[in-house]
Parts: C-alpha cells; structure tokens; sequence
C-alpha cells in the first residue's frame, strides 16, 4: 500500500492515523444520521482504493469515505 498516492480535495497528501475534516454535510446510509460539515475524524486509515479512506465518526463505526469531501486538519 506504499505505493499509493492518496489526497484529499486540496491535493494534500494523506497517511495512516492523520486526523481529516468534512468540508461538506454527509448522510451516512444506512445509518439515518447526517455528518456535519467541519466534523472532524481522527485516526484514518487507508484503504486499496486512493479515492477511499476508512475511518470512525463519533456515532459511526466502520466508514467508508471518499476523499473528495475531506481536508486534512
């Protein structure tokens, strides 16, 4: 997974463990709560996909978010 050049939407790189913000308001399906914009979520984990990242929002475990609406914080 070294080899994998993932960014968030302002073209920063992104790694294991950094800490992420939502930069727009998201519902979580499945799940019937919305993400606020501005949350912030800690301790990100990459996945095999440079569009996706994994991560766990306060009142949801085991997300799947796309790196298209994330900061780096």
């Amino acid at each position: 997974m070294d080899d994998l050049d993932v960014k968030d939407c302002n073209g920063t790189k992104l790694a294991d463990g950094d800490a992420v913000t939502l930069i727009k308001d998201l519902k979580v399906k499945g799940a019937n709560t919305t993400l606020k914009r501005g949350t912030l979520i800690k301790n990100i984990r990459l996945t095999y996909n440079e569009q996706e990242i994994e991560c766990n929002a306060e009142k949801v475990k085991g997300l799947v978010l796309r790196t298209e609406f994330l900061k780096k914080a």
